[in-house]
């Protein structure tokens, strides 16, 4: 049965939402506490105990690296740059086009920031890691105040 459940988080609420064995996917609600969800989707806590607390160690600066059962529900190529994402350490940054590289693919700056946009496990999969050539901030689906939040919460406690 798929489930969701709502994370209050330091940069608003989280849409946590899995099959009762992996998460699948996490939203940035903002401030909304009402996910739009159809009915199949039942609200419970259970199933995201792991994932919460793992959430409110990371937002406290005690977590460096998830260890989370997920499910990618997405096309090849995606997969591979959200497995290269995840391999960006704690408090460092990348760029579009290193993580290009390590795919395979070195022209596909713009690709790889597709994939990131359409990151269905942000924080998780740390798509807030990828930074322009130029070392800029750029892109980031919640917006880059969220963005920078995470970085920083990251230096910080490096």
């Amino acid at each position: 049965m798929n489930s969701f459940a709502i994370y209050q988080s330091p940069v608003g609420n989280l849409l946590l939402q899995g099959d009762g064995q992996r998460l699948l996917g996490i939203q940035f609600l903002g401030c909304s506490t009402k996910p739009e969800l159809s009915s199949l989707w039942q609200q419970r806590l259970g199933p995201f105990k792991e994932c919460m607390a793992q959430l409110d160690a990371y937002f406290c600066g005690q977590l460096t690296c998830f260890e989370l059962p997920l499910t990618l529900q997405t096309t090849p190529f995606r997969k591979k740059v959200l497995a290269a994402l995840q391999q960006i350490p704690y408090g460092k940054t990348c760029s579009y086009g290193e993580i290009a590289v390590q795919v395979g693919n070195p022209q596909a700056a713009r690709a790889v920031g597709g994939a990131a946009h359409h990151n269905p496990i942000p924080i998780i999969i740390p798509c807030h890691r990828l930074i322009g050539a130029s070392g800029q901030l750029t892109g980031f689906a919640a917006g880059l105040k969220i963005k920078k939040y995470l970085l920083d919460l990251e230096k910080k406690h490096l």
